[in-house]
This record gives structure tokens, C-alpha cells and sequence, in this order.
């Protein structure tokens, strides 16, 4: 059975992304209203992104690498408390929220969210080595690398290696891979934005502490 811990001085131990990368930008959905369910997230009490230190110190030469490539990177989740992910299960169990399903998951039911692989009642992100991001303009970062479906979409064209998608969606999200994989970041098939150190510290610990 994973280890599900509230043990606050490994918190400690855990680094603010944004404290470490100068290029970075944040876009934490989960803080806000902007996310598959419509509501802040249990757990998210701020628009920060933590990771341990190995995934940020890998990190770091991702961005360089980004930047070199004339590209920043947009990460929109890290480190995720066990709490929010016992909100996503008891989001998919209230059979009559369907608020967001035309935007994010428009071909499905909620409960074949986990049937698919899209969520999980223990997932990477709470081990903290695992993000999700994308790639943005180095110039102007408001512009995102136009991937093919927004993050979060759950559905088979976000499947990373998706045969539907253009050969220009399949260019970009084939570049978010590669420089991921340069810095040893293992790319989940069904998710394009989401990736996990392949050496992560902690590989059975789910941990529930507050983003704050």
C-alpha cells in the first residue's frame, strides 16, 4: 500500500520552483477557478509550484535548454497534496457536477477518467518529482506553444503520440518531450504536458501538506 504521510518536516525539504528558475512561468490551475472540476482545489491555498530538489535541480537545465530553443516553461502544476486528490474522487463520484465536461472531458463519463488513465486515487504529483507544463514564447509568454488541446483536456488527441493530431502539434509536443527527456523526465503517453523524474527520491510516499 503507498504511504500516505503528513510528515511536515520533509515538507521543508521541498523547493518553490520559482525560487530556482528565472524564466519560469506559473499557472497554477488548481489554485483557482479555471480547472476540469470549476472550483479551487483542496490543498491549493496558493499559485505555487513545489518539487523536491532533484526535480528542480533536472529542472533547471530544462529551462536552459528551453530558452536556447527560444522558449520559456509554462508549468501549471508540481507537488499536489493527497488531500486534492481525494477532491478529484469525490468529484467523480457526485454524478450531477458536470459543469465543465463540454470544455475538458466532452467524449467521456467521470468514471472512465480512471478507467483511461487520466486520474488516479493516488497519483505521481503527490510524490513531488512529477509536473505538468508546456512550452510558451521566450518573447511574449503569454503565447503557448499550440499543442493540439488545451491542459487537462482528457480525451485521445491528448495522448502524446496521438495519429489525429497535425504534424505541427505533433512537432511541438515531440520538442516539449525531448527537451524534457534530455534533462531525465519521463513523459506519461496519455498526457502531453505531464512528466515525471525518472530518478524521483520519493517513490512510494504520497505526501498531504498544504500549498501555501
Amino acid at each position: 500500500m503507498p504511504n500516505k504521510t503528513t510528515l511536515t518536516n520533509l515538507q521543508s525539504r521541498f523547493i518553490n520552483v520559482e525560487d530556482a528558475l528565472n524564466h519560469v512561468v506559473i499557472d497554477v490551475k488548481y489554485a483557482g477557478t479555471d480547472n476540469f472540476i470549476g472550483d479551487p482545489i483542496d490543498g491549493y491555498l496558493a499559485s505555487k509550484v513545489y518539487l523536491t530538489p532533484e526535480a528542480v535541480k533536472a529542472l533547471e537545465s530544462v529551462e536552459t535548454r528551453a530558452l536556447n530553443t527560444g522558449y520559456r516553461l509554462k508549468i501549471y502544476d508540481g507537488y499536489r497534496p493527497q488531500r486534492a486528490v481525494d477532491h478529484f474522487i469525490r468529484w467523480a463520484n457526485d454524478a450531477a457536477d458536470i459543469r465543465q465536461q463540454a470544455r475538458f472531458y466532452p467524449t467521456l463519463s467521470k468514471q472512465a477518467l480512471f478507467e483511461k488513465g487520466y486520474l488516479f486515487e493516488h497519483s505521481s504529483h503527490s510524490r513531488g518529482s512529477t509536473l505538468d507544463l508546456t512550452l510558451v514564447d521566450s518573447s511574449a509568454p503569454e503565447n503557448e506553444l499550440d499543442m493540439g488541446t488545451e491542459f487537462d483536456f482528457f480525451d485521445e488527441t491528448s495522448h502524446t503520440h496521438n495519429a489525429s493530431i497535425t504534424t505541427q502539434h505533433a512537432k511541438n509536443r515531440q520538442l516539449l518531450v525531448d527537451i524534457m527527456a534530455a534533462s531525465g523526465f519521463i513523459n506519461a503517453p496519455v498526457e502531453w504536458w505531464h512528466f515525471t523524474l525518472a530518478n524521483e527520491p520519493f517513490t512510494n510516499t504520497y505526501f498531504n501538506w498544504d500549498i501555501c
